[in-house]
């Protein structure tokens, strides 16, 4: 049941190709989309597709695409993922991956991941988009060979926050900029932690363990469990003002999204997904894992979040208030995908991807008026997904 955790958040390190397009968070700039392209159809299962990710940007209006961290991907079994940006879109977050053939062969063939020192190696790294600089903050002082979920620490600027594969489970960890004075906040714990995140107030922070969420002080004391009497409980997020985490709850590939209050009480299920597994399939050969998970997200203003349903044989784009008023987003054709919502920095426009006669691309949508723009443009055969908005103070 650990597996599901890994392939939804990690493949998400770093030098810039003569190529790579350099733009800044700048006033009136048109921003950045981070997002990771893909082989969706080569023969062989998983791995063969994996190893082709490469982390790749595109303006928000879909001109100027190009790839980036072309130079750490040149050993073989290798490949990279954007993961997110710093707070003031300066620099991105990207992980590097690299995974013994022999062992893919062997998980292809057991349908299950095994993750061992010898198998795998995987980094997250911070690039500073200005000088190309990449630096390995999971590598420094390493506490292990599988490193991801990397972020900033909010309100605390020298803080980053990520997740490290240790004998088995997953625990968060808490580290300055510099990658130095690491700090496990569930030692010794022999359960699995994901979904790591800290409070906009830096002051708390959320996981799930084992399927079940919780809220913890910054320094991991104090944990305290959200009761949900829900046996699947994931992917936690704080709310821009911090009173509310929302997160997926139910039964496994049957949960839906839900609130409670950010002191672990006022638990509600907030809208239901019509049966919607919650796993995007973003390969077109036979995955044994099955996808990536698509969670919902918070709008900007922290009135209402966005989510994914199943409607009439497609799976639509809703917004729902925190009231329970939905607004269907989508209105599409049959077997049509859409997935891993994001909201623009404004809260003016909807990132989103959306399989559509057969190949997974990125849109934009205008809140208002609802028109949506396409921002890549791959063929069948590739994919774009996992996409990260670059974010600007």
């Amino acid at each position: 049941m650990k597996k599901i955790f890994i392939s939804s958040l990690c493949f998400m390190t770093v030098v810039f190709s003569m190529q790579s397009i350099m733009v800044l968070a700048q006033p009136n700039a048109i921003p950045l989309i981070g997002y990771t392209e893909l082989k969706t159809n080569l023969d062989g299962g998983r791995h063969p597709n994996v190893r082709t990710m490469r982390a790749s940007l595109v303006k928000a209006d879909g001109t100027s695409p190009s790839k980036i961290a072309d130079q750490l991907v040149t050993e073989p079994d290798s490949w990279t993922q954007f993961s997110g940006w710093s707070p003031d879109g300066r620099q991105a977050i990207i992980v590097r991956g690299w995974q013994d053939h022999e062992n893919a062969q062997w998980e292809e063939k057991n349908k299950n991941f095994r993750y061992i020192k010898k198998a795998y190696l995987v980094d997250s790294f911070l690039v500073d988009l200005e000088k190309k600089r990449p630096i390995n903050v999971t590598g420094i002082d390493r506490v292990s060979f599988y490193n991801t979920g990397l972020f900033f620490w909010k309100n605390e600027p020298g803080k980053l926050g990520f997740t490290a594969i240790i004998d088995g489970n997953s625990h968060p960890f808490r580290m300055t900029l510099d990658g130095k004075n690491k700090t496990d906040l569930t030692k010794d714990s022999k359960e699995f932690s994901y979904g790591f995140s800290s409070s906009p107030d830096g002051k708390r922070i959320a996981y799930h363990k084992n399927y079940q969420i919780y809220v913890a002080d910054a320094d991991g004391n104090n944990a305290q469990r959200i009761d949900t009497q829900n046996p699947f409980n994931f992917a936690p997020a704080w709310s821009p003002d911090g009173a509310w985490l929302l997160f997926v709850s139910g039964e496994h590939y049957n949960c839906h999204p839900c609130l409670a209050k950010a002191d672990g009480t006022g638990f509600k299920k907030l809208a239901d997904r019509g049966g919607y597994r919650g796993v995007v399939d973003f390969l077109d050969v036979p995955d044994f894992h099955g996808g990536s998970s698509d969670v919902p997200c918070w709008a900007k203003d922290g009135k209402s979040i966005f989510y994914t349903a199943i409607l009439d044989n497609k799976v639509e784009l809703f917004q729902i208030t925190i009231d329970g008023a939905i607004t269907q987003l989508t209105k599409s054709k049959a077997m049509t995908l859409h997935y891993h919502p994001q909201p623009s920095p404004d809260g003016k426009n909807l990132l989103y991807g959306s399989k559509r006669d057969g190949v997974r691309q990125l849109f934009v949508m205008n809140l208002e008026d609802k028109t949506e723009k396409q921002i890549t443009n791959l063929k069948v055969g590739n994919a774009a997904m996992w996409p990260h908005w670059q974010t600007s103070k």
